[in-house]
């Protein structure tokens, strides 16, 4: 059975923001805006029912799914694009595929301890972040 992945969790740290977003043609300056942001997240798990928001200085993403169900996310807020996507479990990670304009694009989440770790990929880039649980 997978983990239960709801709380809130602090930022930490992350390595390769500003290639990440390279990879999506995001300009210079957003690009230096994002990276010096510390987004925390807050994950709802509810049976095959999950929200997770990322909560920053600047703007929140609110992404609400079932699991296993392809669903057009709207990515404006992020890069102004929109993709088929699709969230499921593989073992004990959360894996999300985003098919679009940009290959090999999506995201894993999983926990170590009290760590909540994030994967986002986008072509041949990837952005590591960790979070702390604080409730």
């Amino acid at each position: 059975m997978p983990p239960n992945l709801t709380g809130y969790y602090r930022f930490v740290s992350q390595d390769n923001m500003d290639g990440y977003l390279r990879a999506l043609d995001i300009n210079v300056a957003l690009r230096k805006l994002v990276c010096l942001l510390k987004p925390d997240k807050e994950i709802i798990h509810a049976g095959d029912h999950m929200t997770i928001r990322t909560i920053t200085s600047l703007r929140n993403y609110i992404m609400d799914f079932d699991l296993g169900k392809e669903f057009e996310e709207d990515l404006g807020p992020v890069d102004g694009r929109k993709c088929q996507t699709v969230v499921s479990w593989e073992g004990d990670q959360l894996v999300c595929e985003q098919q679009g304009e940009k290959r090999n694009r999506g995201w894993r989440h999983w926990l170590e301890g009290d760590h909540l770790h994030l994967h986002m990929t986008a072509e041949d880039e990837v952005c590591v972040q960790i979070f702390q649980k604080v409730k």
